[in-house]
């Protein structure tokens, strides 16, 4: 009998990240880049146009399919509020507490009237899938002589250099997620309401590394 699968195999196609690399079901790979958002209203005319033909280039240019994954959230406002109040707390100058916290109470304030809402930009980068027996994967060696994931992981490092940096002419910077951000963004599409309450603080490894037990000592598995 064979094993059942795992349910994020079954359900998000899902079997592995490492170190930036997912990996999903038949062998395919994908990296996520995220993209900094841009004020485009607060441009001026010249700037919104070089914007917008710096952002065709890069469509025009690109030999590989992508997705963009666009993420509207509530906005947690106390962490925010916090790392505010911890960096007025540090200044020796009385007013600028002062300001830091009118500034704190104008923002409370504010999101009991509304719902503050922040947006999150996503780059999906893929791998190409496995080519026919023979045929040279991009562009190291045959199919028969190379290690998938390794050639995936070269191939996803060269495309998410080469977006970001097309990206970059836009005024737009990119970054790759490592892997617990990966986990993190997969948990929040999958699960956002438990995401919301349960967060993922800690690296992947620890999740499923070994664990010692005191007394005699036995190890399990997380």
């Amino acid at each position: 009998m064979s094993p059942r699968p795992s349910v994020q195999a079954q359900h998000v196609d899902l079997e592995a990240i490492d170190e930036g690399l997912v990996q999903l079901t038949g062998g395919r790979h994908r990296a996520v880049l995220e993209v900094s958002g841009l004020n485009f209203g607060l441009l001026g005319e010249n700037e919104q146009e070089a914007v917008i033909a710096g952002y065709a280039a890069f469509l025009n240019g690109l030999t590989f399919p992508t997705q963009v994954l666009v993420r509207v959230l509530p906005l947690n406002l106390e962490v925010y509020l916090a790392h505010l109040e911890q960096q007025a707390l540090a200044q020796s100058s009385d007013q600028v507490i002062a300001l830091a916290r009118d500034h704190m109470g104008f923002l409370r304030r504010l999101a009991r009237n509304r719902t503050l809402l922040e947006r999150r930009f996503f780059v999906v980068v893929p791998a190409d899938e496995n080519p026919p027996d023979g045929r040279r994967l991009w562009p190291f060696a045959t199919c028969h002589t190379v290690d998938r994931g390794v050639d995936a992981r070269r191939q996803l490092t060269f495309r998410c250099e080469e977006v970001a940096r097309q990206l970059g002419r836009c005024g737009l910077s990119a970054r790759r997620l490592a892997g617990a951000e990966l986990a993190r963004l997969y948990f929040a599409c999958w699960c956002p309401e438990l995401a919301r309450l349960q967060r993922l603080e800690r690296e992947l490894e620890q999740y499923t590394g070994p664990v010692m037990q005191t007394g005699r000592a036995t190890e399990r598995s997380v």
